[in-house]
């Protein structure tokens, strides 16, 4: 387990609790989930688990998951994994950053349902594209090779690094 770390939002710092063993878990499995990806696609490139990223002045996440564009240097996709305790940051707040600066791809993995919400960037802003649940599969067409099930990432026991049962 990591330690409590700090976000800046609209230049307020927050102190995020330290994410529990199921969090990780989940974490893992989503950055290895995007390897088979990575290795097909050029531009992209994935930062490790809660790298700061700074999508605007005054906003400095630290996401589960960024995958960033070589060519901006700016996230071209973000997960967050859903804390119970405090999911009103992540689902509202830092939401509302990523719709006004056009983040181009938003995951919502929240673990108290077992479900994975996918946004995409929409002249309107961020609009649900998908909702996925345990017996989904999650791909991209942008990501050739990801094929995601969800009963597999939201699976109980199996430590990171080591195949599903």
């Amino acid at each position: 387990m990591t330690e409590a770390y700090e976000e800046i939002l609209e230049g307020e710092t927050y102190w995020r609790r330290a994410p529990d063993a199921r969090h990780e878990l989940i974490c893992e499995r989503l950055h290895m989930s995007l390897w088979p990806s990575l290795t097909r696609v050029q531009g992209l490139r994935l930062l490790p688990p809660r790298a700061p990223v700074s999508p605007s002045p005054g906003n400095v996440f630290r996401p589960d998951l960024t995958l960033i564009s070589t060519l901006t240097q700016q996230p071209w996709l973000i997960a967050e994994v859903i804390d119970s305790h405090d999911h009103h940051f992540d689902t509202v707040r830092k939401k509302a950053v990523f719709e006004r600066v056009r983040l181009p791809r938003l995951w919502m993995v929240d673990p108290r349902y077992n479900n994975l919400e996918v946004y995409q960037a929409g002249p309107y802003g961020l609009s649900l594209i998908q909702s996925l649940a345990a017996s989904d599969v999650l791909t991209d067409p942008s990501l050739p090779g990801l094929a995601l099930r969800l009963a597999e990432l939201f699976a109980e026991g199996a430590p990171p690094g080591e195949p599903l049962a």
